[in-house]
C-alpha cells in the first residue's frame, strides 16, 4: 500500500509555530513514528507553501497510490483549484487538520477541499495523521 502525505503552507513550522493550538513536535519526527508503526504501508511526503506545487503533486500521485492525506492549511478555506484538483483525481482522499477548525475563527469554518474528500478529520492533533492511515487500511 503507498499513501501519500500532502501538507500546505506553513506546516513546514509544526513544532515551533504557535504550540498552543498545532503541538510542538515537528513533523519530521511525527512521520518517522508514523512509518515505524505502519512498516507494510509506504509512506511518502511532500510539503510545500505553494499551491500550484501542492496542485501538481495531487495529478502526480491522484492516479497511482492507495490513498491521499492532505492538510492544505489556510488553502483549504480559500482554493478552489485545489478543490478541483481532488475532485478530478481516482486516488481517495483524507484531508486532516491538526487543530478544530470549528473551534476556531469563522472563515475557518468552511472547507472547500473536504467535500470532495473520503472523509476530514479535525482537532485530533498529529495522531489525526495515523487515523487517516487506519481509515486507508479499513478500508482496503
Amino acid at each position: 500500500m503507498k499513501i501519500q502525505i500532502i501538507n500546505g503552507p506553513n506546516l513546514n513550522l509544526l513544532g515551533l509555530r504557535e504550540p498552543s493550538i498545532y503541538g510542538s513536535e515537528g513533523f519530521d519526527s511525527y512521520i518517522e513514528k508514523l512509518r515505524e508503526l505502519y512498516a507494510i504501508i509506504e509512506i511518502d511526503y511532500f510539503q510545500s507553501n505553494v499551491e500550484g506545487e501542492l496542485i501538481n503533486k495531487l495529478h502526480e500521485v491522484g492516479f497511482s497510490y492507495d490513498g491521499i492525506i492532505i492538510n492544505a492549511g489556510g488553502y483549504t478555506h480559500t482554493s478552489v483549484a485545489l478543490a478541483d484538483a481532488i475532485a478530478a483525481i481516482k486516488t481517495p482522499v483524507v484531508e486532516v487538520h491538526v487543530s478544530n477548525i470549528y473551534a476556531r475563527e469563522e472563515y475557518r469554518h468552511v472547507s472547500l477541499t473536504g467535500k470532495n474528500c473520503k472523509g476530514v478529520l479535525t482537532g485530533f492533533g498529529l495522531d489525526g495523521y495515523r487515523l487517516a492511515l487506519e481509515s486507508f487500511l479499513k478500508s482496503k
